[in-house]
């Protein structure tokens, strides 16, 4: 039986699960809580990586998975999966990201957008500069591309456990930065790392991006064929030999960012709707016996998903699954690294790990900062007006926590070689939270908390 409150019908528990899921719901959205999460997946897949369960960890980790039908299979490991098939999730995030920013976001404006790119580009050129410095010839030169990256979750969930003592500025300047970052990062990984291409396969991605561009222009909105286009375009790119969650981010930018309705069309339709679900209301008040009135209604609600551009529902729709799905098991699956204690300083002085640190915690220090501060001076941008250089110095470490793209930069380059693979991932992780505490640290101690009035 439902209980009636004034015109709302209540089930009999709704009022309990409200007090339940309201505040799990606002603690899901929060920035910090993917980056706890994120955390809690990398310190159990260390443990399990260096417990009694380490040969099961791994086992289980490279436990080959079979999908597919007569004529038509694919074989690789979770592992695989996760990295080539999991991840292109979180890469269409990515692109639907980039393309929001650029568009109509912090990149949208040249003025505006200047200042963060080229704290991006130093804080990519830097670290990759100082690695090949660290590892200038062999197969270990490959890593180079690992300190470049800058994982977001990480970086603003710590940054926003600062609270308001830091301007809401820093997290925009972060966030643009983070943006062009990835935008690097898949770019780099497209050219740098993929070993041989398949050219039949790659004539057929050029076919199937066709087709999506032809979605998109042709105005096809619902999603489905652009989910159907990009599953065949995931297995052409992972056949041709170009890393196929790439597949995610070309998927990405193929999704209309221009809704059906502007504002002023879509508050016409909805005046001229409410008024003929008034109309139908009048004749028939038993909503469940009039079908006029719900076919109004289903009218007012295909209107309501016209006027939302398809690429900003689909952004806001993937990104729990991304940030607490997909990332959390690519954790999982890679985070995972036997430590030996007793050789630990040997682990860190080898060259890859050592390169890696160096990278990740002095480049991005050096190169956002450094790069940033010339800028200014020279006069091709200014600084907000609530930043000064300690919000850049701070950026610049934060920018340093490398995790998500990092590892699997180094899973691409050092696929053939387990044991730099090894070294590559303890120096991320160790920079990461040296990274991360030292930013939080130097925030925390020169930015004064706001007194209140």
């Amino acid at each position: 039986m439902r209980k009636k409150s004034g015109k709302i019908y209540l089930a009999p528990w709704e009022k309990a699960f409200d007090r339940v899921l309201t505040p799990l719901e606002h603690f899901i959205h929060r920035q910090t809580t993917s980056a706890i999460l994120l955390m809690v997946c990398a310190v159990v897949a260390l443990y399990l990586a260096n417990s009694r369960w380490s040969e099961d960890y791994h086992h289980l980790v490279e436990l080959p998975f079979v999908i597919g039908f007569e004529n038509f299979i694919l074989s690789m490991s979770l592992h695989h999966w996760i990295n080539d098939g999991l991840m292109a999730i979180f890469f269409f995030v990515v692109g639907l990201e980039l393309k929001r920013e650029v568009l109509v976001g912090e990149l949208a404006d040249p003025k505006q957008a200047l200042l963060p790119i080229i704290a991006a580009v130093g804080g990519m050129a830097v670290p990759a500069l100082i690695y090949f410095g660290i590892n200038p010839s062999g197969h270990t030169a490959d890593g180079w591309g690992i300190p470049m990256a800058t994982d977001i979750a990480f970086a603003l969930g710590t940054l926003a456990l600062l609270g308001n003592r830091i301007p809401k500025s820093l997290l925009t300047f972060l966030v643009a930065l983070a943006i062009v970052d990835d935008l690097g990062a898949v770019i780099v990984i497209a050219l740098f790392y993929t070993e041989s291409l398949d050219w039949n396969a790659l004539a057929a991605v050029f076919v199937l991006l066709g087709a999506l561009v032809s979605l998109n222009l042709g105005g096809i909105r619902q999603p489905l064929p652009y989910v159907l286009l990009g599953a065949l375009l995931w297995g052409a790119m992972l056949k041709s030999g170009v890393h196929a969650t790439l597949a995610g981010v070309f998927l990405a930018f193929s999704i209309p960012m221009r809704p059906k309705y502007d504002p002023e069309q879509f508050l016409a339709h909805v005046n001229t709707t409410l008024t003929q679900i008034r109309e139908a209301f009048n004749r028939e008040h038993n909503v469940i016996k009039n079908e006029e009135m719900r076919t109004k209604i289903e009218a007012l609600g295909e209107g309501v998903q016209l006027v939302q551009a398809p690429a900003q529902v689909l952004e806001h729709k993937m990104h729990l699954p991304s940030a607490y799905l997909v990332i959390p098991i690519f954790s999982l699956a890679n985070a995972g690294i036997p430590i030996e204690w007793e050789s630990l300083g040997a682990s860190i002085t080898h060259p890859v790990a050592f390169g890696v640190m160096a990278g990740l915690i002095l480049g991005k220090l050096i190169g956002v900062t450094g790069f940033t501060w010339v800028a200014v001076k020279m006069g091709f941008c200014q600084l907000p007006p609530e930043l000064n250089f300690k919000h850049i110095l701070g950026a610049g470490l934060m920018a340093g926590i490398g995790f998500t793209m990092s590892i699997f930069i180094a899973e691409l380059g050092f696929a053939h070689h387990p044991e730099d693979l090894l070294m590559a991932k303890t120096g991320i992780l160790l920079a990461s939270l040296i990274a991360g505490v030292a930013g939080y640290v130097w925030l925390y101690l020169s930015c004064p908390k706001p007194s209140e009035t």
